[in-house]
């Protein structure tokens, strides 16, 4: 088992860099499987839900942004060279 060089402060730029990263691949995870459920089912039931194409485009903007400003973040946090 690996040992920390030191104990994680959540005040640690880096600490704060990777729980947003982890934040926004837990989002990703679960818009990709709600999404996938909810068009496996529509599939199999053969109607249309056209409800479910506004779900999942508002969401997927919703999560572009998040990815956007996470990714956004990073930057400043790495020396300017």
């Amino acid at each position: 088992m690996p040992k920390l060089s030191k104990p994680p402060d959540p005040n640690d730029p880096e600490y704060q860099s990777l729980e947003r990263r982890v934040n926004f691949y837990l989002h990703l995870a679960i818009y990709s499987a709600c999404s996938t459920c909810m068009w496996f089912i529509q599939s199999i039931t053969d109607k249309l839900w056209i409800w479910s194409v506004w779900v999942a485009v508002i969401w997927g903007i919703t999560i572009l942004g998040h990815g956007i400003w996470v990714f956004s973040q990073e930057n400043i946090f790495k020396p300017k060279s």
